[in-house]
């Protein structure tokens, strides 16, 4: 009995196992099943996302350009990219001009506009006189005048004697005041270039010398020659013989040779001056003893062939050249005006020595002649020079081999000094 009872037992067990076994089986392949349907799921889901053009992960987020703490102030707020935003405050003694607050917009750019600390003490210190209101703006303030003063801080008074720059008694120079009601009072302006002048109840607008205004504020000059006052306005002036310049204030001398606008005759040659011109036709020195000259171009002249017993002919100078030069008043000096050299023919040795000097003129003191290289003596300018004058003076040079003279050269020069420095 004992034997038939442990027999059923054991069936049973093995039965009970192949039951356990079978629903693990059904519970492994729904696992199964579910884990491919998530795996499918995902996978779509994925590939629609990645459709999408914000899917770009390289794409870097928008920002908005960094911004400073304004100048006494300080700034809250460190992060620039879209919906952050960033605020400004200003120290007690100043108050904020601007946006106290900006915001980073979608396209990149801050929302208001930049901000200031704007010290308070500019209008605290009361700078409009005579009732003048002031009016606080960015970096600077603004004086508003009551109706009888004018000036950048109401410090003219309109209606008595006219300032030094206003053009006064020329009914070119005046007009009529612009005026409107604003809040049942009347107000007044003038057009740029003139200002309020008269009563309250007789204003009107005279022109401002600007030409004057320049010379009184010692600003230097507003033009280079001549300003020239005109309404509302002014302009620059040049003297007969120059022409204004693109900058409107500059003058420059108008050559009246290149530009064929001369009367010079036949035979003589135009030469320009500053501001003008002269017409010349220069001569060879004339013959005396057995020295004659000819004249080879329209500046220069050479002498003839020296008799071989004649030392008067052979002394003389060999050729003598004409300059012409125009310098401008009180020219910077020293200033090199003149430069005289040899140059030795082709297959012939040069000189070995020159010497350079001063041979005449009406010009004693003004200039000097001195060497500036083996070969090369300068005209040197050594007293300032005011015009217009004319000056002229004539320079040597002599050439020497072993010590024994053998010709000299003579260049005439012609100054014309013009009154202008421009």
């Amino acid at each position: 009995m004992l034997y038939r009872q442990s027999c059923v037992d054991k069936h049973q067990v093995v039965g009970m196992l192949r039951q356990m076994e079978k629903l693990l089986k059904i519970q492994e392949l729904r696992f199964t099943e579910s884990i491919r349907i998530m795996k499918s799921k995902l996978a779509s889901l994925q590939n629609s996302v990645s459709r999408l053009p914000q899917a770009d992960q390289s794409a870097a987020p928008t920002t908005c350009p960094s911004l400073e703490a304004p100048a006494h102030g300080a700034k809250f707020g460190s992060k620039y990219f879209v919906g952050h935003e960033v605020h400004f405050t200003c120290p007690q003694g100043y108050h904020l001009v601007g946006s106290a607050t900006r915001v980073c917009r979608d396209n990149g750019t801050w929302s208001g506009v930049g901000a200031i600390c704007k010290d308070v003490r500019e209008c605290a210190s009361n700078p409009c006189r005579n009732g003048g209101t002031c009016v606080e703006g960015v970096n600077h303030y603004r004086c508003t005048c009551p109706q009888s003063w004018s000036g950048s801080h109401c410090q003219h008074q309109t209606q008595t004697a006219p300032p030094e720059w206003s053009v006064m008694n020329d009914p070119a120079f005046s007009r009529r005041p612009r005026c409107a009601q604003v809040n049942q009072a009347q107000h007044c302006s003038c057009d740029a270039g003139f200002h309020m002048s008269g009563t309250s109840d007789n204003s009107i607008c005279q022109d401002v010398n600007e030409c004057e205004v320049y010379r009184l504020d010692q600003g230097g000059k507003l033009c280079v020659h001549e300003c020239v006052n005109v309404p509302g306005s002014y302009r620059c002036s040049c003297p007969s013989g120059y022409k204004l310049l693109r900058d409107g204030r500059s003058c420059e001398d108008v050559d009246e040779c290149l530009s064929q606008k001369h009367n010079c005759s036949r035979g003589t040659t135009c030469i320009n001056t500053g501001g003008g011109y002269q017409c010349v036709n220069p001569e060879c020195p004339q013959s005396h003893g057995n020295v004659t000259y000819v004249k080879t171009s329209s500046f220069q002249c050479e002498r003839n062939p020296c008799p071989m017993d004649s030392r008067s002919c052979h002394l003389a100078p060999k050729t003598v050249s004409f300059h012409y030069l125009s310098l401008p008043s009180n020219l910077q000096i020293p200033a090199t005006l003149f430069r005289m050299a040899t140059a030795g023919a082709p297959g012939r040795p040069g000189p070995d020595s020159l010497r350079f000097g001063i041979a005449g003129g009406n010009s004693r003191g003004i200039f000097i002649m001195q060497r500036s290289d083996r070969q090369t003596g300068e005209l040197i300018l050594v007293q300032p020079l005011r015009g217009p004058q004319e000056i002229s003076v004539d320079v040597d040079m002599s050439e020497y081999t072993d010590r024994t003279f053998q010709a000299k050269h003579v260049a005439r020069i012609h100054i014309l000094v013009t009154p202008y420095n421009f």
